[in-house]
């Protein structure tokens, strides 16, 4: 991970070295390993390298290429780097010294604007092309690195942060209230449904799949890459489907385990992240994988219902147990919880987050990995709607719109000798979930919490309803629709690539998931259906394609599945009275009032008066914490 920036004056007046001086000491505090600048007349590129791959050691960035007229900054982790050599004909005695910006570079050069399309891995970059007086840059398919960019004057500036971009002397912090509006009012985890948007009104940022050409005519986005369902593959026998998955999950697992460090990996007890851990560790032959899970503090209770589990160590040692050179670390940070990680969140996102049920454990299994010199860390984030895709009932629910009513009967056969569930109950649990209305309690639907003027102001509610996103929380209840968003509405993918990209250039250690990676994506995207449900079997190409490598009691489990932050609020109790106090003072803000309905807030913190673990996920809870964490981002800036 590395933090780069660059300023363009578009009418070539010179940078002034205040404006890339002040960029690059916004950097300062990061763990680097080296920083560079380079700049000519009206252009500045600069880089805080961190060293992550073998090729990174001393690579020179920002590289200015003399032959070519090209010069490239560049934050890159490039995974196809085999089929990259080949399309690029790079000789067989270089390959083992190119770093992956050289890569992009020379990509650039064969195929101009279109290169991004050919590139597999983490990244964003920025390319000056010399003689056609031009900035090119790309930030990659799922947005796993930032790149943020700004625009006045016929002054162009880019940075991995929002701090690099608020130290020019030309770009003010006035707050983006649809920004506000969204982020308030969207009931989900993503922020804005505008991927471009900033919660500033003057700072961008390139969307996942996009690129951005800059010239002294002006700034054009592209998006290069769009993942839809594809022609279906179809193979002979069912084991084929299962091989070929194997090889392209395991080629792209290698690939994002390419480090001189120390190799880790999250582990929980389900079969995304047990999968990958498994994968990995047998791919490294007389190499240990450090693994790292969340464990609940010691005195917790679990709450939560019998078909989920808090504590997944049980689970988590039966897979270590299976894997000899899986080497485990528990993380609890008894010391922490969401509320006490709420300054040091906004510090590092530089913006309002709502994923607080997760931040504690999540920035200890970060410092955790720093300390053991670890360089990445696998996890399977994008596993369910990937590897481990496979709804058994949406998918019965497809087959009888399909009037498939011979493979409905045979599934639902198998189905039931495997759950022990009678077939009626199946059917009509198809029907009612899957083919009927669904209709909604009361209780149900998420609490609209924004100041009803402030909605009416930024037209927040029509446009979320605009893009399929319902303020109360409806969804549909087709999970193959759901899945289809995914993959083509881009705000869901901004989230965890912001998060990732910003605690890596914090503490160190480089995210990376294979289930999100572009070739595995493409291969779930490309088989049909009922490999993914199969003989009564949800999840069923993971499930197959895991024997061997996990043990049956995670490969086959379809009883529990893990739920991390669960003791969350047991670890604020000792804080309750602090953390209520802070929301009463901030319920009657100004400020806050002309956001936020007061009432609701009010309501909400009546409705957790009194302290119980189960009020970790509750909409109460959720609501109240959003509200405060904006609230601290408002008036931290002073």
């Amino acid at each position: 991970m590395s933090a780069i920036a660059g300023i363009l004056h578009q009418n070539n007046d010179p940078v002034p070295y205040q404006h890339s001086e002040g960029m690059m000491q916004a950097f300062r505090n990061f763990p680097v390993d080296q920083t560079a600048v380079w700049s000519k007349e009206h252009i500045f590129l600069g880089c805080c390298l961190q060293w992550i791959t073998p090729e990174s050691i001393h690579e020179l960035l920002p590289f200015y290429d003399y032959e070519r007229g090209l010069a490239i900054t560049a934050d890159a982790i490039i995974d196809n780097r085999g089929e990259l050599f080949e399309k690029l004909q790079v000789h067989k005695d270089d390959q083992q010294k190119i770093s992956d910006s050289q890569l992009v570079l020379l990509a650039y050069f064969k195929w101009g604007e279109e290169c991004p399309a050919y590139l597999v891995g983490d990244f964003a970059f920025m390319v000056w092309d010399e003689r056609n007086n031009k900035l090119f840059g790309a930030r990659d398919f799922s947005g796993t690195r930032t790149l943020y960019y700004t625009s006045q004057n016929e002054r162009f500036a880019f940075s991995t942060t929002v701090s690099g971009l608020l130290s020019l002397p030309y770009i003010n912090d006035d707050l983006n209230p649809q920004w506000i509006a969204e982020f308030i009012a969207n009931p989900g985890m993503f922020e804005s449904v505008d991927t471009s948007a900033t919660v500033y009104k003057e700072v961008f940022q390139l969307a996942p799949s996009h690129s951005i050409t800059v010239t002294a005519g002006g700034i054009k986005l592209k998006r290069y890459c769009t993942l839809n369902e594809r022609n279906k593959l179809r193979l002979k026998k069912d084991d084929e489907y299962i091989e070929a998955f194997q090889d392209v999950f395991q080629s792209a697992i290698q690939s994002k385990l390419r480090t001189f460090k120390k190799k880790g990996a999250h582990l929980s007890g389900g079969l995304d992240s047990g999968s990958v851990a498994a994968f990995a560790g047998k791919s490294l032959i007389g190499e240990q994988l450090h693994t790292f899970s969340f464990v609940p503090v010691h005195d917790f209770e679990d709450w939560t219902h019998k078909s989920r589990i808090a504590n997944e160590r049980p689970y988590i040692e039966s897979t270590l147990q299976y894997h000899s050179n899986l080497s485990p670390n528990y993380v609890s940070v008894s010391e922490r919880n969401p509320y006490t990680e709420i300054d040091e969140w906004l510090h590092t996102l530089e913006m309002p987050y709502k994923f607080f049920e997760n931040t504690y454990w999540l920035r200890g299994i970060y410092q955790k990995a720093a300390e053991m010199n670890v360089g990445v860390l696998l996890n399977g984030q994008r596993g369910n709607w990937t590897v481990s895709w496979g709804p058994s009932i949406d998918y019965y629910a497809r087959l009888i719109k399909r009037m498939k009513w011979l493979k409905f009967y045979q599934e639902v056969q198998a189905y039931s000798r495997q759950s022990g569930i009678g077939r009626k109950r199946i059917v009509s649990v198809v029907v009612n979930r899957k083919l009927m209305p669904t209709t909604y309690k009361k209780e149900d639907l998420f609490p609209i919490f924004i100041n009803r003027n402030f909605a009416k102001e930024t037209g927040v509610f029509e446009r979320l309803r605009m893009n399929g996103i319902d303020p109360a929380g409806k969804m549909s209840s087709d999970a193959y629709k759901v899945r289809q968003n995914q993959f083509q509405q881009l705000y869901y993918w901004n989230t965890t690539g912001t998060y990732g990209a910003k605690m890596a250039l914090r503490y160190g250690p480089v995210q990376r998931d294979p289930t999100d990676d572009l070739r595995v994506i493409r291969y779930c995207l490309s088989i049909p259906d009922d490999q993914f449900v199969r003989k009564g079997m949800d999840r069923a190409l993971i499930r197959r394609a895991v024997k061997g490598y996990l043990p049956d009691n995670i490969r086959l489990n379809d009883e529990t599945r893990g739920v991390q932050g669960a003791d969350g609020v047991h670890r604020m109790m000792p804080a309750w009275e602090q953390f209520t106090d802070e929301i009463k003072k901030m319920i009657e803000n100004p400020l806050i009032q002309e956001l936020l309905n007061k009432e609701v807030l009010t309501d909400a913190l009546a409705k957790i008066k009194h302290p119980d673990a189960s009020l970790a996920f509750e909409y109460e809870m959720k609501i109240l914490m959003r509200s405060l964490i904006l609230h601290r981002f408002l008036i931290g800036r002073g």
